[in-house]
């Protein structure tokens, strides 16, 4: 089973829809312990940082999300604001303390070229830097929606599987581990968006095989 965290921010029903399109069946929820028993941990969101971490805060899951993602390793998508909240802290309306999952910050675009309007919204394509895992049979260079503001400046940049350009370079995806995220919304970008959902599928089946595996036969 794979966990959509409601805290209200963000149209999870439209996530849902795309991995339902796949054949899944995630549940929508805020309550820990339907957390807890997922294999796989999806966090979509649009709005606000410092409102996200709030609501996160207010509903007791960040010390759920540290122990499902960092202790036990489950698979974790964070999408768009999702992929935000990794970082240490964010300078969007003020200064506001992310997961510390991965070390960095979030910064306003600034493109260098102004006919590059902040928001960057649309269709963008992407440059990847890490073939395999959630890019695993997508094209050379493919095509998703972004709607954003801010993006992830990572202090360990090997963790950037993927940019694309907007007037400067901006981080679209990121991978650390069991950890992955992306800033545009799959979601929302047809044919490329489901494929990178079944590789998600795919590692979270993955990890619960072996899992499994491992407690059949403890060392």
């Amino acid at each position: 089973m794979i966990a959509l965290v409601d805290y209200g921010m963000g149209n999870l029903r439209s996530v849902a829809n795309a991995f339902e399109a796949i054949g899944e069946k995630p549940v929508i929820t805020h309550s820990r312990a339907e957390i807890e028993s997922a294999a796989g941990i999806v966090l979509p969101g649009v709005g606000a940082f410092g409102d996200g971490m709030k609501n996160l805060r207010r509903l007791e899951l960040i010390e759920t999300l540290n122990r499902e993602v960092l202790e036990k390793k489950k698979p974790y998508l964070g999408i768009c604001l999702g992929m935000q909240f990794l970082t240490d802290e964010s300078e969007e309306h003020g200064l506001h303390k992310g997961f510390g999952w991965i070390k960095g910050r979030i910064r306003e675009i600034k493109p260098a070229d102004k006919r590059y309007k902040v928001p960057h919204m649309g269709w963008n394509e992407l440059q990847i830097l890490k073939e395999g895992g959630l890019f695993q049979g997508l094209p050379e260079a493919p095509v998703f929606y972004f709607v954003h503001s801010y993006h992830l400046e990572p202090a360990e940049p090997g963790v950037i599987t993927a940019v694309c350009r907007h007037g400067a370079e901006v981080t679209a995806a990121v991978e650390k581990e069991n950890i992955v995220g992306v800033q545009f919304h799959p979601e929302k970008s047809q044919r490329v968006g489901l494929q990178l959902l079944k590789n998600f599928v795919r590692m979270v089946k993955e990890h619960a095989e072996k899992t499994a595996d491992t407690c059949s036969h403890p060392a």
